[in-house]
């Protein structure tokens, strides 16, 4: 009998200790302990709790806290994504609790490890997008010794608006722009868990891809963000005022270039639902709408052409200036940068609404004889080109230069890259370059889950993926993206202009911008920028 009850002992000893270890990876947060899951040696975390469900009352509030849970919570499943419109084919689950994040950590690492913290804010023009899915996959970074944070934050009307009634209420808190108060409220769940997972707090890097991006110039200049990250990269970013959706709307319409109030918005949208009055009472029943009232399909105009959606808000408390206006004025941490954007972002009548070179030339007023050369040497280029060059210089490309001039007057390390690669089997599709987020997935090194792509990268790609994916790894560690075995990036300096160009073919060459002359002539349109809009930008 005796030696039963050893046996069972035993039997209970093992038992327990391989459901310990099958069960996942446990980690203390300040708000309890989540369990991950474990594959090829990395650990992952999903969906947990940054800031309590942003409904009901919390509505159009700053982030609130989280509730603590005693029991242990599962964090092995994708979240929610926030509300948003749904694409064709989309499977993604929404809801309106979605204020969660996810953490990509090598398997092996412990507490005291301090490893660099990569931290992802998604695109989708502050409508759209996702901190999950495969395409925003931690494993290649873990694999390299860094832990990855990708996040969701309020999009659309329940991550920008404005309307008098909030305004008056709760007067102490920031209002307007409740997507960057998302972000920061999840650099702060950084700040006070990552050590937990084996990350440094003291070395954190933001990046983030289009609305992300413009989200990670925003961070840069908001000053509640101040301290929260130490190293900031930026994909297809802009930087620039006036520009895709990093234009800000003021509440209070003090800019001559905005010609809406925020608040104005979001009168015209609760009209749009017979809420006539802009009291506390209209304010109640905004916030009893459903979430599909509020996302209504992704429109930023009613049916008559009335503006709905204000896109980020220029406060005056939480946003309280243009990223363009902070870097010409130097207000912005001194902290290493790198940006860039693809080589053919977007085209077809994006910015403009020319129809033939000649109106598009003519935009330029006294800097047309210079526009023609820069962008049309021969004068025999389709418009379709010269539009898709003109798109993403106007929109990206100088305005990343802006940015990188900024912080080298600053003497912050700023790195300039463009992204030029397309497969050979898109190139009929992608004729004059690589388009909007191209690189994502070789920063990533998450070839498979590129949309519209083979199912196999080539061997070509894979070491392009390894490349970027190191480039960017090695920033996050030393704030200087080179290495051992990788092709030399220099350091942006004014007098040199050198980029990495990553090309057609993917071949990876630093040299002076190649399209200097084109970004020379889009500077000088910005300088004349309310003479442009007026001719049609």
């Amino acid at each position: 009998m005796k030696k039963l009850f050893i046996g069972i002992t035993a039997l209970f000893f093992i038992t327990t200790s391989y459901a310990q270890q099958t069960a996942g990876p446990e980690v203390r947060t300040k708000s309890g302990v989540v369990r991950g899951g474990t594959e090829e040696d990395v650990s992952y975390f999903k969906g947990i709790p940054y800031a309590a469900p942003p409904v009901g009352a919390n509505r159009w509030r700053p982030p609130q806290p989280v509730t603590p849970w005693k029991d242990v919570r599962d964090a092995t499943k994708d979240c929610a994504d926030c509300p948003q419109r749904a694409w064709p084919g989309s499977t993604s689950v929404q809801s309106e609790d979605c204020l969660f994040l996810n953490v990509w950590a090598p398997s092996s690492i412990e507490k005291k490890s301090k490893l660099p913290v990569m931290f992802w804010i998604h695109g989708g023009g502050f409508t759209g997008g996702s901190g999950s899915g495969p395409g925003a996959s931690g494993k290649a970074f873990a694999k390299q010794g860094v832990i990855l944070v990708t996040i969701n934050y309020r999009l659309g009307r329940l991550g920008h608006f404005a309307f008098p009634a909030l305004s008056k209420e709760n007067p102490d808190e920031y209002k307007g722009s409740y997507a960057f108060m998302d972000q920061i409220a999840a650099l702060k769940w950084v700040k006070e868990n990552i050590a937990a997972f084996g990350g440094d707090p003291n070395n954190v890097t933001i990046f983030g891809f289009s609305a992300g991006g413009v989200a990670v110039h925003s961070l840069l200049t908001i000053p509640a963000a101040k301290g929260l990250f130490h190293k900031a990269i930026g994909h297809s970013s802009g930087g620039r005022d006036g520009v895709l959706t990093g234009r800000p709307i003021n509440t209070d319409n003090a800019d001559p270039l905005y010609t809406l109030s925020a608040e104005t918005i979001g009168t015209n949208f609760a009209r749009r639902h017979k809420i006539q009055s802009t009291d506390a009472d209209a304010l109640a029943k905004l916030r009893a709408l459903s979430v599909q009232q509020i996302v209504d399909g992704g429109q930023e105009n009613d049916s008559t052409g009335v503006r709905t959606y204000s896109g980020p808000i220029l406060d005056g408390k939480l946003v309280v200036e243009t990223s363009e206006s902070a870097y010409n004025a130097g207000r912005f941490p001194s902290v290493p940068l790198m940006i860039g954007n693809c080589s053919a972002e977007i085209g077809g009548a994006f910015v403009s609404t020319a129809t033939t070179k000649e109106a598009l030339f003519s935009l330029f007023g006294e800097n047309e004889a210079e526009a023609k050369p820069a962008y049309d040497p021969n004068g025999n280029k389709e418009f379709a080109e010269v539009q898709t060059m003109f798109n993403t210089d106007w929109v990206w490309a100088e305005p990343a230069r802006m940015t990188a001039r900024a912080f080298t007057k600053k003497r912050a390390p700023a790195y300039v890259f463009q992204f030029g690669y397309v497969p050979v089997a898109a190139r009929e599709r992608a004729r004059y370059g690589a388009g909007h987020g191209s690189d994502i997935a070789f920063a990533f090194n998450t070839l498979n889950a590129r949309w519209g792509a083979p199912a196999e990268p080539t061997a070509e790609e894979k070491e392009l993926a390894r490349i970027m994916n190191t480039y960017w790894v090695n920033f996050a560690k030393t704030g200087n993206p080179n290495g051992s075995g990788l092709p030399v990036w220099p350091i942006y300096d004014t007098k040199k202009e050198e980029i990495l160009d990553i090309d057609l073919d993917g071949k990876i060459v630093a040299k002076p911008d190649p399209r200097k002359a084109r970004l020379d002539v889009i500077e000088k349109a910005f300088k004349n920028r309310e003479k442009i809009q007026a001719r049609g930008i």
